[in-house]
């Protein structure tokens, strides 16, 4: 020990070892402690455990925001519907991703308790806070779940769910859940907005009647046929491009809305009209019309004599879309809305007038 210590060169490496080993044990101290802190304290916990099981009894739903409140609610003879908008359709989809998010919530850790520190969570309640509030309950009204909904947080679930800020409507205890759902607030985007589907193989023709311009059609011969031809072509004319006809010929593919109101009190009486004819009995009309920057529609459906499959589609159509205005998207409005000229070439220019003789 004494010649360590006589010998500086030996001295600085005994120091330097010592350092070392006193860095190391730190780091392994600090490395505890930090796993320490980010170990879960608790067990994620299901908020609404017997929800799971419940589930096929829920029959309403109320959703309160900012924004305003509605409510959807099943009723035998309609289905699923939105009741504070008529009893317009709603999306089953949506309806049983909020029931399954509820029924999936789980708690990871708690939070505030605080009554007056909620709001910096977003989750002071509606409608004069941020918070979204979401009650579940059966055919006879008992409640089987209530909760609001505040802000979103990242838990680097690599599965998709996201960390968001809840509590129970009856008390001020908040949490950080696992949330595999965001709750929708627009009682738009609990519509059912499926509106048509009809496979374009399916379509043979396609008539429209504008307003202010000459009706035209396109069609088919057979299914298998790539593009829709224009009936009638006017003289000296051609179409833009082979398939320019195509757009107006499958518009009833996929023909979804976006917004939708009773059709009493308003007037389609200068509307475009299309109607889509397919090969197998079936027809679809729609009435269109454009007010301001917005298009609305009209939809009915009818079957040819002895097609009874065609006969049942027209009328769950009809039992659909009867009674119903609806605002389509606005690139679908311009589809419907097409004029004979756009989907042709311009004509060509007149010969130019010879220059008389000085």
């Amino acid at each position: 020990m004494e010649q360590i210590l006589s010998d500086p060169r030996r001295r600085n490496l005994a120091i330097l070892a010592a350092l070392a080993v006193f860095f190391a044990v730190w780091a392994v101290i600090a490395l505890w402690q930090q796993t320490a802190q980010l170990a879960p304290k608790y067990n994620p916990t299901p908020m609404f455990p017997d929800l799971p099981h419940q589930a096929n009894s829920v029959k309403h739903i109320h959703v309160a925001s900012k924004s305003g409140s509605f409510d959807v609610a099943f009723k035998p003879n309609k289905g699923w519907v939105v009741t504070s908008r008529n009893d317009f359709p709603a999306s089953f989809a949506e309806v049983n991703r909020t029931v399954v998010g509820l029924a999936s919530l789980e708690t990871l850790e708690p939070k505030t308790a605080r009554a007056d520190w909620l709001h910096y969570l977003d989750l002071d309640a509606p409608p004069k806070g941020n918070g979204v509030l979401i009650t579940v309950a059966d055919g006879q009204g008992h409640t089987l779940a209530s909760v609001i909904t505040g802000k979103s947080q990242d838990i680097g679930n690599q599965s998709g769910a996201s960390g968001m800020f809840v509590r129970k409507a009856d008390s001020t205890q908040s949490w950080l859940a696992k949330s595999v759902f965001q709750p929708k607030t627009d009682p738009t985007e609990w519509y059912d907005k499926n509106l048509v589907d009809i496979d374009r193989a399916r379509i043979a023709e396609t008539d429209v009647t504008p307003v202010g311009s000459p009706a035209y059609s396109v069609k088919r011969d057979k299914p298998k046929d790539a593009d829709f031809k224009l009936v009638d072509m006017p003289a000296g004319r051609e179409l833009t491009y082979p398939g320019a006809a195509d757009g107006v010929g499958a518009a009833m593919v996929a023909l979804t809305f976006d917004d939708a109101k009773p059709a009493k009190g308003m007037v389609f009486a200068k509307a475009w009209r299309m109607v889509t004819h397919t090969f197998d009995g079936l027809t679809v009309t729609i009435q269109a019309m454009q007010q301001g920057q917005d298009y609305w529609a009209l939809v009915s459906a009818e079957a040819a004599p002895g097609k009874p499959k065609a006969a049942r589609e027209a009328k769950a159509i009809d039992a659909k879309t009867s009674g119903w205005a609806y605002k389509l998207p606005p690139y679908k409005g311009q589809q419907l809305m097409t004029k004979l000229d756009s989907l042709l070439k311009p004509p060509p220019a007149p010969p130019a007038k010879p220059v008389p003789k000085k």
